[in-house]
């Protein structure tokens, strides 16, 4: 069916009448892939934003419209997250595990924007977010020597 091929391939040529039957096949089947690609993403983009993004006859340039209006920045990303990290506190009805995934995902995105967390580092964050009752385990780690 080819729907991605207006992904895949630039644009061929607009045919002419003197344009051979295959050209002509390969530009319908292209441009009916562009279309059906705006179509698909156009609906699963929220109301609110597709307003905001402008008006584009071909996918490639929709997506690199939408990438352009919504432009993060990687300090303001960094500094939320480590934000996020250091004020994590675990609450009562949720999962320990799920609440040390949590972080442990928080410090890999951090790293992929290039801010080193050592996994000691991570480790004492994790141990201060838990409550009270789980004291006794955070002495047990504080006071464990490491084998070299």
């Amino acid at each position: 069916m080819d729907l991605d091929l207006a992904l895949c391939v630039d644009e061929p040529p607009i045919p002419t009448e003197s344009s051979s039957l295959v050209d002509k096949n390969t530009y319908k089947r292209w441009e009916q892939s562009n279309r059906l690609n705006l179509m698909f993403i156009k609906s699963h983009v929220n109301k609110s934003i597709r307003g905001s993004i402008p008006r584009c006859n071909k996918v490639k340039d929709y997506i690199k419209a939408i990438e352009e209006q919504f432009v993060s920045s990687d300090k303001a990303l960094a500094s939320t997250l480590t934000n996020k990290l250091s004020v994590m506190k675990h609450v009562k009805p949720r999962r320990v595990r799920k609440h040390i995934m949590e972080m442990r995902d928080i410090a890999a995105k951090l790293r992929s924007l290039e801010i080193e967390i050592s996994d000691s580092f991570l480790v004492h964050f994790i141990l201060n977010s838990l409550p009270t009752e789980y004291g006794q385990f955070k002495i047990s780690y504080n006071t464990h020597k490491e084998k070299d």
